[in-house]
């Protein structure tokens, strides 16, 4: 009888009943959370230079928010505040951050350095809780709540800089874990700290039948890369001849879909995938029902939310903020529009514009999906592809050829004779193949019938698509080349025309 495992789970079962009666009325909380950050930042140069006290003795304090802060992307929030608080304290935060996370995001970007301040990671936290406690919605066994849980993320060995220490997001979390939670964290904080991507990975693959996982995190393509190296190293055929009660796989990062069918083939048993969405700038939802990977946005946690339109109301056809965009509250957003979602936090970020696209699909509990990037927006010559339809063009053709495509990157390229066609490199897994010439036909049919953009644009400046596919290990070989590898690094799903061009010699080049 598993008797810890059945008090564990009648705990979480009573905390989150306890949280659920005492969440009170979202839209209500959130005019809360605004309320207070700017209470704890109106004496900081941020709130000075905005008049935050003025805001807050406004009869309409969210109204008057939009009207004074105006929206911020990284380059204007870092070069006018955020650089600053790298020397001095109380520029857009009270005190001075312990941390900056390093968002090193997708293959080919310069760094950028978001402040982690103690709020933030007490409030990623507290997320993180939510999330364990929304466990009590999902009907796994007493023993699963006796298993260990193994995080892939960054190392949490961070770099002293200047008072402060550095480091990817899941490596500063992760350095924070409470001591209560050791008992479950793998791979522990020794091997956690190794800064070699493919050592730590080594040893992971090696401690790997020592321990008894029963859920695990990460960004799908370097967990994949992970559970593919544990088989190996192993000699075994599936992840549950290692751990026979592993249950959970809690995504993030970038999208699940395309990855699915990999996954899929490393299992004997049932795994239940439960998405996150959590950022350099915070933990922002995570799913917390069966039968769905929508997330739950964290109401509750030192966040504030705002939605813009993406569309002719919020943006440009290239994907840039207007002026004066359409700015929507939680009480206004609907399920039918893709909106950039701008976030208030205790980190001290105002009014920004973290770049990514969501999707509300239930008003009732607030559930959304990330919809894209705002700037992985291919439009060289009209056809408004998002990342959206993109990643469901890639599901579409993984299913159809029963070939796993792991990693995919798409730009417009021009000819010699300057005709665009829209070429995309996808990575299968090694060993196994992809007709090119069948599957560009395919891609093209799906995008078109995807979106009628598209399929305007095919008819005109769009000649045609062109896919080359390679083993998904030449993915991983760019990022070894590029010295980012693991943790949290991104291929960039949309590419500028001569930064895929170099990408697509360096794949291509079996040398």
């Amino acid at each position: 009888m598993h008797i810890l495992g059945g008090v564990i789970k009648q705990a979480i079962n009573l905390k989150h009943g306890i949280e659920d009666s005492t969440q009170g009325n979202p839209i209500e909380k959130q005019a809360d959370e605004l309320k207070n950050l700017l209470k704890k930042a109106r004496n900081t140069a941020f709130g000075k230079y905005y008049d935050f006290q003025g805001i807050l003795d406004s009869e309409d304090v969210a109204g008057e928010f939009r009207k004074r802060v105006p929206v911020h992307d990284y380059d204007k929030m870092h070069a006018a505040w955020w650089k600053q608080q790298l020397q001095y304290p109380d520029i857009t935060w009270p005190g001075k951050p312990h941390y900056f996370a390093r968002s090193s995001g997708t293959t080919g970007s310069e760094p950028k350095r978001i402040p982690v301040t103690d709020e933030m990671i007490e409030s990623i936290r507290s997320v993180g809780v939510a999330q364990l406690t929304s466990i009590a919605n999902f009907d796994f066994p007493p023993e699963f709540f006796e298993k260990q849980i193994l995080m892939l993320g960054s190392s949490t060995d961070l770099d002293e800089v200047d008072g402060h220490e550095e480091g990817e997001i899941s490596g500063i979390s992760a350095s924070n874990i409470p001591g209560w939670f050791d008992t479950v964290y793998k791979p522990g904080h020794e091997i956690a700290s190794i800064p070699d991507w493919d050592e730590r990975v080594a040893r992971i693959a090696k401690e790997a039948p020592n321990w008894d996982i029963g859920a695990a995190s990460g960004i799908p393509s370097w967990l994949l890369l992970l559970f593919k190296e544990i088989l190996k190293v192993n000699k075994v055929e599936s992840i549950h001849d290692i751990w026979p009660d592993f249950r959970v796989y809690t995504s993030g990062g970038v999208a699940f879909e395309p990855y699915r069918m990999a996954f899929e083939e490393l299992f004997k048993k049932e795994v239940v995938v439960m998405d996150t969405y959590l950022a350099s700038e915070g933990f922002f939802a995570f799913n917390a029902r069966p039968d769905t990977m929508a997330m739950q946005l964290a109401l509750h946690h030192g966040i504030f939310y705002e939605f813009i339109p993406f569309d002719e109301r919020g943006f440009d056809g290239e994907g840039n903020v207007l002026e004066n965009p359409v700015v929507h509250g939680l009480e206004e957003v609907d399920t039918e529009t893709n909106y950039a979602m701008i976030i208030s936090t205790c980190a001290g970020t105002w009014r920004y514009m973290i770049g990514d696209t969501v999707k509300f699909v239930n008003l009732d509990h607030y559930e959304i999906v990330i919809s894209g990037r705002t700037k992985y927006f291919l439009n060289v010559v009209g056809s408004q592809l998002s990342e959206d339809k993109m990643n469901k063009a890639i599901e579409t053709i993984s299913s159809e050829c029963g070939c796993p495509i792991d990693e995919f990157t798409v730009a417009a390229v021009k000819d010699e004779k300057g005709d665009y066609y829209h070429e995309w490199i996808l990575g299968v897994e090694d060993g196994k193949e992809l007709n090119a010439e069948d599957t560009a036909q395919r891609m093209d049919e799906c995008l078109k019938e995807l979106n009628k953009n598209y399929a305007v644009a095919r008819g005109k400046a769009l000649k045609g698509v062109k896919v080359y596919p390679v083993p998904s290990s030449r993915f991983h070989d760019w990022h070894e080349k590029s010295r980012k590898k693991g943790g949290q690094i991104k291929t960039k799903k949309l590419m500028k025309e001569e930064e895929f061009i170099e990408f697509r010699d360096f794949v291509l080049d079996a040398e």
